[in-house]
């Protein structure tokens, strides 16, 4: 959607490839065609170098754009569009088998001065040569992916008894991811910063740098905000990042978009640590602040034309903030959430038609490919928006960013959301200068309670919104008359919290007490509520406003089987109607190991009969391009195996059955 925006911008057509998941996904129908290349699985689709070719031969184009993953990074790709006759919008084959080999592109930074992080990168890669090296390093290390980025294939070790299980792991994610399970060791830097420096450049030797931006803020090494400039960043380091990111690019003849990654340590030094050959998720920080238009610079570079500007002629205005909305339970370690998003709402109309590309005039932009009704499949990342705010400082950059997440509405999947404006609530955020990739782990372990916790007057407006959909009236404005007659009693849940809500109409409005359950107590009295003056406000019936309590309230609600999605005050809530029941769970206890996520069996590590012990790894699920491993929750004997490699495993699916050996 980014990508055809500008295209059409500048007078291109455009052709979407598609695969058999994405049939219905925005992107097909905004291009101007669109062409299925495989089924839902990258390998089959998006991966499938042969089918993307036959794909531009069948539609006619006579350039490809890879896009912000899975061939973006690829040699093999970039050579066989080059060999087809087409233009590959993107660096060359051999700048990115230069730079796409973490190894590789190591030794050449070292070989070109660039300062590097201590650690291996020789293509030894057997467990007892890695196992010795890492102890000649010292702990803790980081265990890398050579091919690829985006965190995939990455694991912090913090002990020689740790290493093997990261070493395994490690491959297998990244071979499934890139296609190589080649690793390299480096030394873990306590407390850095990640910084990275945007550059472009063109075929007549010029290239440029278009300042920094801060990535610090991750989780399972990937990124969730992004902003620029970094606010530890001086113009004299900026100015020596950037001279040492356009060396870089040169000495390898690099052509086109590109970003340069750096780790700062606590003593202000930085250290090489990757090249991405591609455009970045998070390029629309750069965009903000430089006004210019990355993809634009890309296709005018890919049609060999100069670059539109000098270096001195690049200035940077004010300071941008980028969230990533993830389609993820943050309180169950970030798990990926599959789905229907039954209601989406950007924070600006406009963005809901023209996703991706614009800053409003409130300087907020919202890159998305997402509508009502879509569904969320498991095949591909857990990214489903990119929330931007632009502002004259970083302050009214991250109010913006705030106001922005909370008024964005993704009903009937679980989020990130409430994290998101959590962290940019955070003091420390907030100050700036003690941000670190570790800053989920020292600050955002634990969300504060009453944030995870839904207010009585949440809950009392969700069994309300359950009564209005049997109103027999379709005016814009409902009488009480027309919704209920006599006293509703409703039990709603959310996780292990439990409430009893009773309704009664009475003289033209509501009445509402919320009791929590089981017992009432002296601390858990009833919460009473009035409300009235109910209106709709959508054709589709998912949002409506009524008084309550004196104060009107915007009210985003879809109902489906046992479940009422709710979204209020800047936060969505899921609760379950008739806390008894678990639709669609299997049985839960330490010796059942159901799925947490649907995904597919990557491996399963024991058989039918064998002896396991508490913790032992069981059963390897892949969602989202992410690898999760389950363990046993207790010691005993393997009575059955319900699943194998290769299947898909539906979230609560039952996988095997322990019995518990005393």
């Amino acid at each position: 959607m980014r990508i055809i925006h500008t295209a059409r911008k500048q007078g291109y057509r455009t052709v979407a490839i598609y695969s058999e998941a994405d049939r219905d996904s925005l992107h097909v129908q905004a291009a101007d065609t669109a062409v299925w290349v495989g089924g839902p699985f990258p390998q089959e689709s998006y991966l499938n170098i042969e089918a993307i070719l036959r794909a531009a031969r069948l539609s006619g184009a006579d350039a490809i754009h890879p896009g912000y993953g899975f061939l973006a990074e690829n040699a093999d790709f970039a050579n066989a569009v080059d060999a087809a006759g087409l233009v590959f919008i993107g660096p060359s084959g051999a700048a990115i088998e230069a730079m796409g080999n973490k190894g590789r592109a190591k030794q050449l930074m070292l070989e070109a001065g660039m300062p590097c992080i201590p650690g291996y990168q020789a293509p030894d890669q057997t467990d007892r040569t890695l196992t010795q090296v890492a102890e000649k390093i010292g702990y803790p290390i980081m265990v890398k992916a050579s091919a690829g980025g985006g965190g995939r294939g990455m694991r912090l070790v913090h002990t020689q008894e740790e290493l093997p299980a990261a070493l395994a792991s490690a491959r297998s994610e990244a071979q499934q991811a890139f296609g190589s399970g080649e690793l390299i060791l480096e030394k873990a830097i306590r407390r850095p910063r990640h910084i990275e420096i945007q550059i472009l450049a063109d075929a007549h030797g010029n290239c440029v740098h278009l300042g920094e931006r801060d990535c610090s803020i991750q989780r399972r090494h990937q990124k969730i905000i992004e902003e620029a400039p970094s606010p530890v960043v001086t113009p004299e380091l900026r100015e020596r990042m950037g001279a040492a990111a356009i060396r870089a690019a040169r000495s390898i003849q690099y052509i086109g978009a590109g970003t340069m990654e750096f780790l700062i340590d606590e003593q202000e030094q930085f250290y090489f640590m990757e090249m991405n050959t591609r455009l970045q998720v998070e390029h629309a920080v750069t965009e903000a602040i430089t006004g210019l238009d990355l993809v634009e610079w890309q296709l005018q570079i890919a049609a060999g034309n100069p670059l539109p500007r000098k270096q001195d002629e690049i200035d940077f205005q004010g300071h941008a903030i980028e969230a990533r909305l993830t389609a993820e339970d943050t309180a169950a370690g970030f798990l990926p959430q599959t789905g229907t998003i039954d209601y989406w709402r950007a924070p600006d109309n406009h963005q809901e038609t023209n996703a991706g590309g614009s800053f409003s005039s409130l300087g907020v932009r919202v890159d998305h490919a997402l509508c009502s009704g879509q569904h969320i499949s498991p095949y591909y990342d857990s990214l489903l928006a990119k929330v931007v705010a632009h502002g004259t400082t970083r302050e009214e950059a991250r109010r913006k960013l705030i106001l922005a997440l909370e008024r964005c509405v993704a009903l009937g999947i679980s989020t990130n959301q409430h994290f998101l404006t959590e962290c940019l609530k955070h003091p420390e955020f907030v100050e700036g200068r003690n941000v670190h990739t570790g800053f989920l782990q020292d600050y955002m372990n634990t969300v504060s309670q009453e944030s995870l916790k839904p207010s009585k007057r949440t809950i009392a407006l969700a069994a309300f919104s359950l009564l209005r959909q049997t109103a027999t009236c379709d005016a814009e404005r409902v009488p009480s008359s027309r919704i209920q007659q006599g006293v509703s009693v409703i039990e709603l849940s959310y996780d292990s919290q439990h409430w009893s809500v009773r309704v009664w109409p009475q003289d033209g409005s509501w009445n509402v007490t919320v009791q929590e359950m089981p017992e009432p107590t002296e601390n858990t009295s009833p919460s009473h509520f009035q409300l009235r003056d109910f209106r709709r406000q959508s054709k589709a019936d998912m949002a409506f406003t009524v008084e309550c309590n004196g104060m009107m309230e915007t009210i985003f609600t879809a109902h489906h089987d046992r479940n009422i999605h709710v979204f209020h005050d800047g936060q969505s809530w899921s609760f379950e109607i008739a806390s008894s029941h678990k639709s669609g769970q299997a049985p839960q206890g330490g010796g059942l190991i159901s799925a947490p996520l649907t995904g597919r069996v990557v491996d399963v590590a024991v058989k039918e009969g064998d002896v396991v012990s508490y913790n032992q790894p069981l059963v390897v699920l892949e969602s989202m391009k992410m690898e999760h491993t389950l363990h046993a929750e207790l010691s005993g004997r393997v009575l059955a195996v319900h699943v194998a490699p290769g299947t898909q495993a539906a979230k609560g699916a039952l996988l095997l059955q322990i019995e518990e050996q005393l």
